[in-house]
């Protein structure tokens, strides 16, 4: 079975690079200058390439990385991803000072959290145009430093079933997914999921820590050779 749905996914990557040759991606913005237009034809000749890395790695960020350099997209080396995180980590903050994005690091990981109430209304999915500009911000760095995997989860406090937070959380972060993509991105490089109420970094049993878990985090992974 885990084959099966790795020869799926596989499929969808190399439909989904063929197909940007002819379509242009349908996210948040319609700019017809959207790097998105231009970008596809270039990645048709790389879609061998990436389906033979998603078939290969032994999880999903492996799969991941795998995919990308067989892409053409060339991994970063042990000794300079330290450097190159750092650079980006610094930019970041720049990019997101004063708009409520907190970020953070990990190791070689760089952390972004957005904040339930600067990013949605409350119980929505549907990103609040003030924060275009922040996101767009993240993009732009995100495009710099472009030999990074981007995952984007979703986080839900513990109100109402698990089924609706579930569902939720998963809209939430396909809503940042999308608009991050939507700006030039390409598409292998994002892992998106929900984990519902599964994961939370404070307590239910206060309105401040609901708050705090109603979030998106993006996590950058350097792409390693």
């Amino acid at each position: 079975m885990k084959i099966q749905a790795m020869k799926v996914t596989a499929v969808a990557v190399l439909s989904t690079v063929m197909l940007g040759g002819c379509a242009t991606y349908t996210g948040q913005t319609t700019d017809p200058n959207d790097p998105n237009r231009t970008r596809s034809g270039a990645l048709i000749g790389a879609g061998i390439g990436a389906v033979a890395g998603l078939l290969s790695g032994g999880d999903a960020t492996e799969r991941r990385q795998r995919a990308l350099v067989g892409a053409g997209v060339g991994g970063l080396a042990g000794g300079s991803i330290g450097a190159y995180q750092d650079r980006q980590e610094a930019e970041l903050r720049r990019q997101t000072a004063g708009t409520g994005i907190d970020v953070s690091r990990d190791g070689d990981v760089i952390k972004l959290n957005l904040p339930d109430g600067v990013t949605f209304d409350f119980g929505k999915y549907d990103l609040k145009p003030q924060f275009y500009p922040a996101l767009n911000n993240v993009a732009s760095t995100l495009r710099e430093y472009n030999q990074t995997i981007v995952e984007v989860t979703g986080h839900t406090d513990s109100v109402g079933s698990a089924d609706f937070n579930q569902r939720l959380s998963e809209r939430r972060a396909n809503s940042v997914g999308n608009y991050l993509m939507g700006q030039g991105l390409i598409r292998e490089r994002f892992e998106i999921l929900g984990m519902g109420k599964n994961s939370p970094i404070a307590d239910n049993g206060t309105d401040a820590g609901r708050a705090q878990n109603r979030r998106v985090e993006i996590r950058v992974l350097p792409l390693r050779q």
